[in-house]
């Protein structure tokens, strides 16, 4: 049985989010990870079955188990702490000592950093096209 895909919904623009999917693709050494941006239709879609709107740029997202009947959808803090244990070894321990924190306050400090992201490291001026290595792990039309 294969192991489930989780689908990371993030900034296409943002710099900052950019870097953070090629880092996690570096990781992702069970290779569990797809990546879509907040932009795509796909992202549209869904995140609307969720009640969320992608086109706010409101946080990054993580599809725990893409296509699966225990399919989830983790939000900012959330999806950053499930993203880290997913990736495993040290990354599991950091999420475990971001448990500690309460989740508000975790998306509170989420937040900060989330909306001075652009003024911090910049945005690009369309979203980001990655190379052949990593497109290959990219959802655009649902796939």
């Amino acid at each position: 049985m294969s192991t489930p895909k989780h689908v990371l919904f993030f900034d296409g623009v943002c710099v900052m989010c950019n870097h953070t999917v090629h880092f996690i693709h570096h990781r992702d050494k069970r290779d569990v990870f797809l990546f879509a941006a907040l932009q795509s239709p796909l992202a549209h879609e869904t995140l609307a079955r969720y009640g969320r709107d992608a086109a706010s740029l409101d946080g990054v997202y993580l599809l725990l188990g893409h296509g699966t009947p225990e399919e989830r959808l983790s939000w900012k803090y959330g999806a950053v702490r499930a993203v880290l244990k997913e990736l495993g070894g040290g990354w599991k321990v950091l999420a475990f000592l971001m448990g500690l924190i309460p989740r508000p306050l975790g998306d509170v400090l989420y937040d900060g950093v989330a909306r001075n992201r652009y003024r911090l490291v910049g945005k690009y001026e369309a979203c980001a096209i990655p190379g052949p290595e990593l497109r290959r792990k990219f959802l655009a039309d649902g796939s």
